[in-house]
């Protein structure tokens, strides 16, 4: 029988606070934060860190798991983890500063400093880029259907370029609506490389984390780099536990390595705007608008909402086995940062209930209940069967060159499946004529104006449409 040694996680609170009402809630909110974390309270498996702050002194760090399961170290409030898209604010901050610098312009055209963006006869500007608005195909996902996803093979910039360079159409034209892409905030990496005469990383270090204080914060812009107290990334496998990190070297749209501390530490900043100026904190906060005119959630790199019915300032994150999430509450002065090094973590759930437990009454929605599973109701989809000779019609070789891949879809029995070199299957199954679900994505065959099917459409949340043309019957 295995045993599981369980241990008290650190903690660290301010031992100089006084015995205020903060000092207090501070007391009376570590046990129910503990619980809130207790399923990687063990030697045995990876686990987070979690720091609080108000009015930007420290409430509570606390730390849960291990950081390295083959060395048995254990994760510590100053456990350096990456913090995946939550990483993306620091990119919109550091092109925010150079126009503040007057360098660049929010409304230029990416071309002016990208000119392997295609031209696609609609311009598309940094803050597109900025608010996911961009219509540009999320580069991870092209490279998903290529074979070659994300985690898989040791992507860099130049991968990233190469990818958008050859991709002829976008999403939907710039501004029409908001669609997450990771292509939009690596360009911005780039621009702020081209356009500031020095690395990415180092701008960042020399403008966006020194003058912050966080002493513990890098890109992961080389993943081969010793990087003292760093955490291992995992994600849950038959049982027990595999590494699962990121190796690649794209940053920008992820790869921040940081601590909790650091990420408060920004945060603080980036509320008061004391450090960086009220012009910087306003272009921050501002949220994208479309073509419509309709205002949407998302502004530089930070979600604007609200939760309990109070307003929220929110990102999260997600990269190989880290789990991320950083969220502040303005009206409470109320700020927690999140960082785990196991995928099956939902740090959005997980900060919440801490939000719950600090919040407390001074949020006047209740705390919600979890969803139930249940049927969705309704009448059930009407079965589509195709039939020998229409499966038949939709077999052949097919070619993406924005993709770079051949698919040969075959009959087999009575289905289709979609074969991509090396030796990866993909089972068609039937949604309605000429739709079908895969792993890869929505298909759909196409037919010119005398019914002969010359196209395969591969359809994600991320890449709109993907067109295959039929080279061979």
């Amino acid at each position: 029988m295995t045993v599981h040694r369980m241990f008290v996680p650190i903690a660290v609170t301010l031992a100089l606070m006084p015995a205020t009402a903060q000092g207090q809630r501070s007391a009376d909110a570590i046990p129910r934060v503990d619980a809130v974390f207790a399923q990687w309270n063990a030697t045995t498996a990876p686990g987070c860190t979690v720091a609080a702050s108000e009015n930007g002194r420290t409430l509570l760090e606390r730390a849960y798991g291990m950081a390295d399961l083959e060395h048995d170290s254990r994760n510590t409030p100053g456990t350096i983890i990456e913090a995946g898209s939550v990483s993306k604010q620091f990119t919109s901050a550091a092109i925010v500063l150079l126009a503040l610098d007057g360098k660049l312009s929010l409304e230029d055209d990416v071309r002016k400093y990208v000119p392997e963006v295609p031209d696609y006869g609609k311009t598309i500007t940094i803050r597109h880029m900025m608010t996911h608005t961009s219509g540009l195909r999320d580069w991870g996902s092209v490279a998903g259907i290529t074979g070659w996803p994300r985690g898989r093979r040791a992507h860099t910039h130049a991968d990233v370029l190469d990818i958008v360079s050859r991709q002829s159409a976008l999403n939907f034209e710039p501004g029409h609506e908001y669609s997450y892409s990771n292509t939009g905030y690596n360009l911005l990496a780039v621009i702020v490389d081209r356009v500031s005469g020095m690395p990415f990383a180092e701008f960042s270090k020399q403008r966006l984390f020194q003058p912050a204080g966080m002493t513990d914060t890098q890109w992961r812009d080389d993943f081969t780099r010793i990087v003292k107290g760093r955490a291992v990334g995992y994600g849950p496998r038959l049982g027990g536990w595999a590494i699962d990190m990121p190796f690649e070297n794209v940053h920008g749209n992820g790869g921040l390595l940081t601590t909790v501390a650091d990420l408060l530490r920004w945060t603080e900043h980036l509320e008061s705007g004391a450090l960086f100026g009220p012009a910087f904190k306003e272009m921050m906060h501002r949220r994208g608008v479309t073509n419509a005119g309709d205002t949407i959630g998302y502004a530089s790199g930070l979600g604007i909402g609200s939760y309990r019915g109070v307003p929220e300032v929110s990102h999260g994150g997600a990269t190989a086995g880290y789990r991320a999430f950083l969220t502040r509450y303005p009206e409470q002065k109320l700020a927690i940062a999140l960082l785990c090094n196991t995928g099956n973590a939902n740090p959005a759930a997980l900060a919440h209930q801490v939000a719950d437990v600090l919040l407390g009454d001074r949020a006047p929605e209740p705390v919600r209940a979890q969803p139930q599973g249940g049927g969705r109701g309704g009448a059930p989809a009407q079965a589509y069967t195709p039939g020998p000779a229409e499966l038949s019609a939709f077999a052949g070789e097919y070619y993406s060159a924005d993709a770079e891949v051949t698919l040969n879809v075959v009959v087999e029995g009575n289905r289709l499946v979609a074969l991509r070199r090396p030796d990866r299957r993909f089972p068609l199954a039937p949604v309605a004529a000429g739709r079908f679900d895969s792993q890869l994505g929505g298909i759909r065959f196409i037919r010119d104006d005398s019914g002969n099917v010359t196209q395969l459409s591969v359809s994600q949340s991320r890449v709109y449409d993907m067109r295959f043309d039929r080279v061979r019957r």
